[in-house]
């Protein structure tokens, strides 16, 4: 089956269509102008500016603000794509009336500096001034968008959160809200090898180690030569300046050590903690005229879709469009296990055209006839549109009970008892590889086999097609041998055949079970915790505890005759640190009576 945009009755006019209609008017040169800009420190930022050509008047601008290189330099009769990072905004963005700046942030590239942190408050400084430089060129028409894919989605709230009036449009693509909570501590756990994946990815290209940058795929190109220097820069005698600059960058696995308790200040920085490079923490900076596109994926990391729905809740005030696929980190791959093709079908550079051409050019592109809300639904393989997030109001409560089954009832009280294995894995086709840089591109496959390790729950077969959309809840009560534990809740659809899919899952580290309001800037429909040091309790060992862990938002077709699976585990051995360290719990499972584990799911009844 396909993710393409065109199947179903989703859009008024799906972005491909649109896009069709936006056939390119102009010529993309073959390379940008390259400058360097003098920041407020003196601190020169690398610069490519890609303009039009044949474009007769002031055109808007879309900044791009990236730590992977703005564009490589080819060995000599070297052949390949300089610009793998944000060549398919300029490619598509250009020659349909668009000038691209893409740049190298502060310690990354050609621009020197160094690196405090990744996204950090002098990143976002400098954004602010970059912009200025932008529209004070006389190819500029004063209006300035932004977009990319991860860092440079997020790097896009920083420039909007600056409140700069030229600022009118964003499209923070696959991109975190939160640092600690979507990306390195889901549930206050570490995911402890994606700081070391992180720091060997940026070692090799902020020092320009080639030998270690062709392990990864995007950058396995043997004729990708390094940074490339800026056009006053004939001898590359600029770019050996900055990059031994970039020696002084922080270290990941040593900076992210600091965080382990979100928004603790550093000790020696007492305004520098989590949120400092997290948009949250600055979203109300952001004009309520600026439009918003957020776009994620059903295996975006852990957590990653969080903050887009996060943007989408908590950004009312603005227009914005929120759009949930398929895919996994960047959209990749399409995860379905019944896609068509690897590769993603869906026209998202259609869907980012028609939102830029909307609120930069004021072309009139139907958009404002759309639904906000767009995601897909896995098993039924198609789109649909929403007014809200989430888009169902019915719950469905499965009680644990006795005999591994899940029932609409309490049933009688009861306990099911296991040590935490702290062996057990997902595996490495899983949601968390790509964000560490792995090329992932088939998802839990040997999904049956793992799960079958774990204790499970299973409802009896549905009598009809149920359709989940939004984040279910695991309401758990257990006790615990140890004063602390790691969850991981797993939800699985077990076909009529036997066949085991996952669909989806939720950690929380139980010291952090505490839930709070969710605050203004950070808007949620599922349980809120500040994962702060203040709110970390300790579990009574043997004493009956209550946690509610969300499960990662998704969009699922069970099918008739299956059965919906709840399995959890103890450990991630793959991906997540122990906890507490080489101190497996064993934990007791509550179930019935006035202590009833439960699972919560947002479903309804295809007809």
């Amino acid at each position: 089956m396909s993710d393409r945009d065109q199947d179903g009755a989703a859009w008024r006019q799906a972005p491909s269509s649109y896009a069709a209609s936006r056939p390119p008017e102009f010529a993309l040169p073959p390379a940008p102008v390259s400058r360097y800009l003098p920041m407020r420190d003196g601190c020169r930022i690398a610069a490519d500016v890609w303009l039009p050509d044949g474009a007769t008047g002031p055109v808007p601008a879309i900044l791009i603000l990236t730590p992977y290189y703005r564009r490589f330099r080819l060995r000599d009769g070297g052949t390949g794509d300089a610009i793998p990072n944000a060549g398919k905004f300029v490619r598509h963005l250009v020659p349909r009336g668009f000038a691209v700046v893409v740049v190298d942030v502060r310690g990354t590239g050609a621009s020197f500096g160094t690196r405090d942190s990744f996204r950090s408050p002098r990143e976002r400084e400098d954004s602010r001034e970059i912009t200025d430089w932008v529209v004070a060129q006389p190819w500029s028409d004063g209006q300035v968008g932004a977009t990319g894919i991860s860092y440079p989605g997020a790097a896009s709230d920083f420039l909007a959160s600056t409140g700069h009036p030229a600022v009118k449009a964003i499209a923070p693509l696959f991109a975190v809200w939160d640092t600690y909570a979507d990306n390195y501590f889901p549930g206050g756990i570490a995911l402890k090898a994606l700081a070391k994946s992180y720091d060997d990815l940026m070692v090799a290209m902020d020092h320009d180690r080639r030998d270690l940058l062709r392990n990864y795929v995007y950058y396995a190109n043997p004729d990708l030569a390094g940074p490339h220097p800026v056009d006053e820069d004939a001898d590359g005698a600029l770019l050996a300046q900055a990059l031994r600059e970039h020696a002084g960058n922080f270290r990941q696995p040593d900076f992210m050590a600091e965080f382990r308790f979100r928004e603790e200040p550093l000790p020696y920085d007492p305004d520098f903690s989590s949120a400092s490079f997290s948009p949250y923490s600055v979203g109300a900076g952001i004009r309520p005229d600026v439009a918003v596109l957020a776009v994620s994926g059903w295996m975006d990391g852990a957590g990653y879709a969080n903050g887009a729905i996060v943007r989408f809740l908590t950004l009312r005030n603005n227009p914005v469009h929120l759009i949930l696929g398929p895919w996994d980190h960047g959209a990749r791959c399409n995860v379905s296990p019944w896609r068509r093709e690897q590769a993603p079908e869906f026209d998202l550079l259609g869907a980012v055209l028609r939102f830029f051409d909307h609120y930069l050019l004021g072309r009139d592109t139907g958009l404002q006839a759309e639904a906000p809300v767009h995601y897909f639904s896995l098993h039924d393989e198609c789109w649909r549109a929403a007014t809200s997030w989430p888009p169902l109001d019915d719950t469905l409560r499965l009680h644990l009970a006795e005999g591994n089954a899940l029932a609409e009832a309490p049933g009688p009280a009861g306990a099911d008892e296991a040590r935490a294995d702290f062996s057990w894995g997902s595996g490495d086709g899983t949601r968390y590889e790509r964000i560490a840089g792995i090329n992932s591109t088939t998802y839990y496959a040997d999904w049956a086999a793992r799960q079958a390790a774990l204790p499970g729950w299973s409802s009896a077969p549905l009598e009809r097609d149920m359709e989940l959309a939004g984040h279910g809840l695991a309401d758990l009560w257990l006790e615990s041998s140890e004063p602390d534990a790691a969850i991981f809740a797993y939800l699985s659809e077990v076909e009529a055949d036997g066949s085991v899919r996952y669909v989806t899952e939720g950690l929380l580290r139980a010291l952090h079970r505490a839930e709070s309001p969710a605050p203004a800037e950070y808007r949620t429909t599922w349980p809120f915790r500040t994962f702060s040091r203040r709110d970390a309790t300790p579990l009574v060992p043997g004493e009956a505890t209550r946690l509610r862990i969300p499960l990662l938002p998704t969009a699922w077709v069970f099918r008739q005759a299956s059965r919906i699976r709840l399995s959890l585990s103890g450990a991630d051995a793959d991906h997540a640190a122990q906890v507490p360290h080489g101190r497996p719990p064993r934990l007791r499972l509550l179930r019935g009576g006035d202590r009833a584990s439960a699972l919560e799911l947002p479903l309804r009844a295809l007809s």
